[in-house]
């Protein structure tokens, strides 16, 4: 809060707050061990920014700050990286740490380099992860820059956790930077086998084919070629071999690995709960994109199995070479 010198008063702060005496720095408040060098405002500090009964006392003291008192809160902040993380892992610190990036440029440059030094921790975090993705939205370009080299670094670490995988998604979605962006694409192109088949790097892969960008569309088939079988067969790989058959060039990718598997295979994926789906929209896409020849290849593949799709998940598959069967 600002005083009458522009200076940062904690003590003002503590003053107004529902805690008049302040805390003590000796009794840190829960969730924070703060290392020996911590003082009195640095618990006060946590408190401010952790108390879930605290959003309005917050909201009203950041309204009346100015940038240099935000700059000296930041400062503090960003003064140990433990005690940064301690307030960036909570629910309420990560939501008011958000609140204050964006607000001024030499604030923003101390929590540009807290979240380096930490970047994999924080955007990890089940809460922390919104600050980065925060971040990537209101950094000016120089710090955006040393944030993108680091998410390049750690994009495969971040595709493959629960959380680190939202904030990717949403990097990616809102990326403002042509090079780095087609870098994160590319990366996530070429390691989609493994992503494809892990529990939170198919999400990313799945949000990547959403942007509908034909060449990494195309690049993600190719390297896929030869497992979209097994794919289908799965839950969430469906979904992405699902994606691949909505552009012409990576329907044409999975289409021929549909054809060239043997009759049993196929008839088994045609039969499985999630396979069925690929199968379907193999035959809808194709038709639909006047690929005949891959259409009828497909027809002429499963015709011999219909009787055993009738009784299985693929009973809506038999639907579909039943109508043909009547036109010829």
């Amino acid at each position: 809060m600002a005083v009458a010198d522009n200076s940062f008063s904690m003590s003002t702060m503590f003053n107004a707050s529902p805690y008049p005496k302040g805390i003590s720095g000796y009794i840190p408040p829960p969730g924070f061990a703060p290392r020996a060098s911590a003082t009195p405002l640095h618990a006060a500090q946590f408190n401010l920014m952790t108390d879930g009964e605290g959003v309005s006392y917050f909201k009203d003291m950041i309204s009346k700050s100015d940038k240099t008192v935000l700059q000296r809160m930041a400062s503090l902040l960003t003064s140990d990286s433990d005690y940064f993380m301690a307030i960036v892992t909570n629910k309420y610190g990560s939501r008011r740490v958000q609140k204050l990036l964006g607000k001024s440029a030499d604030a923003d440059a101390l929590f540009c380099a807290a979240i380096l030094r930490r970047f994999l921790h924080i955007t990890t975090d089940k809460y922390a992860t919104y600050v980065t993705i925060r971040a990537m939205v209101v950094f000016d370009k120089d710090m955006k820059k040393a944030m993108y080299e680091h998410i390049l670094y750690h994009a495969l670490d971040l595709a493959c956790n629960q959380h680190g995988c939202i904030a990717l998604n949403d990097i990616i979605t809102d990326a403002d930077d042509p090079y780095y962006r087609d870098q994160i694409l590319d990366l996530i192109a070429k390691n989609a086998r493994c992503l494809s088949n892990d529990a939170s790097g198919n999400f990313v892969v799945q949000h990547v084919l959403t942007l509908y960008d034909l060449r990494i569309t195309h690049n993600i088939a190719v390297n896929l070629f030869g497992h979209c079988v097994e794919l289908s067969s799965k839950k969430y790989g469906s979904y992405i071999v699902e994606k691949l058959l909505e552009a012409e060039e990576s329907m044409v990718v999975v289409v021929a690995e549909l054809l060239e598997c043997d009759g049993d295979r196929l008839m088994r994926l045609a039969r499985n709960e999630f396979g069925n789906f690929v199968v379907v929209k193999a035959l809808r896409f194709t038709k639909a994109m006047s690929k005949i020849d891959l259409f009828w290849g497909l027809v002429q593949k499963l015709m011999p199995f219909i009787h055993l799709l009738r009784r299985s998940h693929g009973s809506n598959i038999a639907s579909i070479l039943d109508s043909f069967k009547l036109r010829c």
